[in-house]
């Protein structure tokens, strides 16, 4: 069944089979497979790892390198130009200032690293919610939408422009205080706790949808960092704050934000970050409107992915399609572990090897 024939189709040079891949993905979203599970030939933070190419240019310091718009897009561009991309691999340039941008638009100072930024804590006292208002002239916002025009501008056909991390709720009101700090909150002042989360949730919506305006306008696809897109509204819900806290908190604190903010998308993958997050599960698969989860086992010890079976498992079971990051030795003996209904792979491997990987999933069926 073709399940996106009647959209309209971006193009790309780069991908001339974007249809095909779509109509996987769509089948994906409701745990179905036509002729193989989608695969993305990148692992997990690939591309926050993405070497620069910095060659010829200066820059004071690295806030400079980040808010250089037409660097950021022509360096990108540099990276999937003439490149052919197999499997459900898409090039997506996606405006990125750090995960915890949504804290600095109130006001939050960012520092920047090499790879990603940190926000600095900025409600050392509980009067100063009071100030807590939403800037959407402020420089990180307006250099967000710089980089999104940018890349609109240029990218003749190479790649998606997508939307950057956004994420509201628990994790920003746990920025703004210190995530430390925040637990503490949570038993000392929980009803002041309710009030900062919720200022952390209130603008949410508008501010996806603002980015979201932008990007249909183009004839964009709604896809961010995680590299699937939707014809509709795409959303990752996190709560990385989730693994420091009981379930009993969680419900108290995060899950209710959780349930309203995926009311207004069309398509939901929570990112479940590790083993400390995947405590809250139950509450997390019973939301009807999450369509899958994109599971983040960690590393060390938390690895290999065989031993997280169980719990794959029992996310399929409770109707949710995954998104996995393997490593290449791990696939035949993943594959003999679990069907392939509503997987999707995230898998590194060199060009060379990727026609045969594509030979292979065709099997597992």
């Amino acid at each position: 069944m073709n399940r996106v024939s009647s959209m309209h189709m971006p193009e790309l040079k780069n991908k001339p089979d974007l249809e095909d891949s779509l109509n996987r993905i769509y089948a994906w979203f409701e745990g179905e497979v036509i002729d193989r599970p989608p695969v993305r030939f990148t692992a997990h933070n690939a591309d926050f790892e993405r070497a620069h190419r910095s060659q010829g240019r200066g820059w004071p310091n690295l806030r400079s390198r980040w808010f250089d718009a037409e660097y950021q897009v022509d360096d990108y561009r540099a990276s999937v130009e003439g490149q052919v991309f197999l499997g459900e691999t898409l090039p997506v340039f996606w405006p990125n200032l750090g995960p915890e941008v949504f804290a600095a638009f109130y006001g939050a100072e960012l520092t920047f690293g090499e790879v990603t930024s940190w926000s600095s804590p900025l409600i050392l006292d509980w009067d100063q919610m009071d100030s807590l208002r939403l800037d959407m002239d402020g420089e990180f916002f307006k250099k967000l939408e710089e980089l999104t025009s940018v890349a609109l501008e240029k990218a003749d056909g190479w790649y998606l422009t997508g939307y950057t991390d956004l994420h509201g709720g628990v994790d920003i009101a746990a920025a703004w205080r210190d995530p430390q700090q925040f637990c503490v909150d949570l038993i000392t002042e929980p009803e002041r706790c309710r009030r900062l989360i919720a200022l952390a949730a209130r603008d949410f919506q508008r501010v996806y949808d603002h980015f979201d305006a932008i990007l249909k306008t183009h004839g964009q696809l709604s896809v961010t960092w995680m590299g699937i897109p939707s014809f509709g509204k795409l959303h990752i819900p996190s709560c990385d704050f989730a693994s420091m806290i009981s379930p009993a908190m969680y419900r108290e604190f995060c899950h209710p934000l959780l349930v309203e903010e995926v009311k207004a998308m069309t398509h939901n993958v929570y990112h479940m970050d590790g083993k400390g997050v995947a405590r809250h599960l139950d509450l997390i698969l019973s939301v009807p409107e999450i369509h899958a989860i994109q599971w983040v086992q960690g590393m060390g010890l938390d690895q290999p992915i065989l031993q997280w079976v169980p719990l794959l498992r029992r996310i399929r079971e409770a109707g949710k399609s995954l998104v996995v990051d393997l490593q290449l030795e791990e696939l035949e003996p993943f594959m003999d572990a679990i069907r392939p209904e509503g997987i999707l792979l995230c898998l590194a491997a060199d060009a060379s090897l990727q026609p045969d990987i594509l030979r292979r999933l065709e099997k597992w069926l």
